[in-house]
């Protein structure tokens, strides 16, 4: 039985009389640019959160790219981000002209450790931008408390997280702004790209919203330059209709993340992360779920210790027609594009040189069928013992 590594059609077919009734509604209201989809949107997002504001963009990338021009931050700028994690995050730094600083993650959950964040650390500092990867918040105390004693914006990079808890209030909660995607394989996945800013700061709300119309307001006076980052009414009004099911969403990728623990841990040679020393297994190691943490499960990601052992049961399971990808095969600091910084932005970060050669994600989709999770189980099983 094939496995597919992700299956939108699965998720939205179901809803196709509801999309179908959206799509139509806006088809009718001749309104397809900002207007009442968008800013129902936008309030239903502020509720889900928990936040005063949520500004609609035009893609997870745009939604950094604007949260940093809202903070002001620019040429001369330094931004402490991770390293391992996907380029829009550092890339939005360099787009405005700042210094993205790379800082190293933690073995177990793959999120910013601050101890290296505050070696990075220089008179030069503007901001931080944590990412909650794979579905999992980062560390948000401790960054937290290490951003206030440094006086440091703090803007969480929650592209793959969206309902995601740290100690039970929700992502893009926690620092002065949230960065939100709603692209096509993100848990609140649209039919396109799309994005989100939330802030419980309403002078920043509405900077955000100037930025995303080119910086005007009122219309045709430009007190600032922003940009095109406006998400459209259609895609709006589509993503409401799908929000309204994202809890149950949730639950189907928790249902199947607390599955594959279950029974992948019980196979010989392997253990969960942060279990023995170092964390490590000398097979394979499962990812563990921080109990103060409410993990969303974007992605279900194995890490394979041992030279080349990874690609090999990449090998195995695409083999079997298991679908499975890996994120991320070369750690941000060491991409093309940033040899030219300065040496402390680039120092080595081991942990996450270590995981490019060792993560691998199999299919977690909500919709994922328990024969299937049989099919991938069995394959890993078969590796193992082989």
């Amino acid at each position: 039985m094939a496995v597919p590594l992700l299956d939108v059609n699965a998720q939205n077919h179901p809803l196709e009389p509801e999309l179908t009734a959206a799509f139509t509604r806006v088809l009718r209201s001749g309104r397809f640019i900002l207007g009442e989809e968008v800013e129902a949107f936008e309030g239903e997002c502020a509720a889900l959160i928990g936040v005063g504001h949520a500004v609609s963009m035009s893609s997870g990338t745009d939604a950094l790219l604007a949260a940093l021009m809202a903070a002001g931050i620019g040429p001369g700028d330094e931004v402490l981000c991770p390293a391992f994690t996907f380029f829009a995050t550092a890339g939005c730094i360099a787009r405005t002209g700042a210094t993205p600083v790379f800082c190293d993650v933690c073995p177990d959950t793959f999120n910013m450790d601050v101890t290296s964040a505050a070696a990075r650390l220089t008179a030069r500092t503007r901001a931080i931008v944590p990412v909650h990867l794979f579905g999992q918040a980062a560390g948000m105390d401790a960054i937290g408390t290490f951003a206030a004693a440094n006086k440091l914006q703090v803007i969480e990079d929650v592209a793959q997280s969206i309902g995601a808890t740290y100690r039970g209030r929700r992502c893009g909660a926690l620092g002065e702004m949230g960065c939100f995607s709603f692209f096509p394989s993100k848990n609140l996945g649209g039919f396109g790209d799309g994005g989100l800013v939330t802030t419980d700061d309403a002078e920043l709300a509405e900077k955000l919203r100037r930025i995303r119309n080119h910086g005007m307001h009122p219309r045709y006076y430009h007190a600032s330059v922003g940009a095109n980052f406006r998400m459209d009414a259609l895609q709006c009004a589509l993503l409401r209709v799908k929000l309204r099911h994202l809890d149950a969403y949730t639950a189907g990728r928790v249902a199947n993340a607390n599955d594959y623990i279950e029974r992948i841990s019980t196979l010989p040679g392997v253990m969960q992360a942060g279990d023995g020393p170092g964390g490590l297994s000398e097979r394979v190691v499962v990812p563990r779920a921080d109990a103060q943490m409410g993990h969303v499960w974007n992605q279900f990601t194995l890490r394979i210790p041992g030279a080349g052992r990874r690609d090999v049961l990449k090998s195995h399971l695409t083999t079997r027609g298991i679908g499975c990808e890996i994120y991320y095969p070369v750690a941000l600091h060491q991409q093309e594009c940033f040899r030219h910084l300065p040496a402390h932005a680039i120092q080595d970060c081991p942990v996450s040189e270590a995981l490019t050669g060792e993560v691998l994600s199999i299919p977690v989709y909500p919709e994922l069928a328990a024969g299937q999770r049989d099919e991938v189980v069995a394959a890993i099983r078969d590796w193992l013992i082989a």
